[in-house]
């Protein structure tokens, strides 16, 4: 059986901090995330095959936003590079090593996209 992970709501919302100007609310206040211009925004497109079992997946870090439209971005790169993937921890993946064509897809759209790793 799975162990249940624990969160601030399963403490019943208590929080001690030593910190005089610590605000509760910036734990949990994932909804109201500042949203950013794709022109402000700074990705990076790394390349990984570490942990997959030797398959090649390219990894779009950095981006800052609401989950809401990085699933959006996610699913419109899978989409367009015509390859599975998915979207978690803020990260996404998208099977295959397409980094090009994501970064010509990402710079199009307005995204200033650096090419990190070999």
């Amino acid at each position: 059986m799975a162990k249940k992970k624990m969160g601030l709501e399963d403490l019943g919302g208590f929080v001690f901090s030593t910190n005089e100007n610590f605000d509760e609310n910036e734990l949990t206040d994932n909804e109201h995330q500042e949203n950013l211009n794709p022109k402000d925004q700074k990705l990076e497109a790394h390349f990984s095959n570490k942990g997959r079992g030797g398959k090649t997946v390219t990894i779009i870090k950095g981006f800052v936003g609401p989950e809401e439209e990085l699933i959006s971005l996610g699913k419109n790169l899978k989409k367009k590079c015509g390859v599975g993937g998915s979207t978690k921890d803020g990260e996404i993946i998208i099977q295959g090593d397409d980094r090009e064509k994501i970064m010509e897809i990402l710079n199009k759209e307005g995204y200033n996209v650096k090419r990190v790793g070999g």
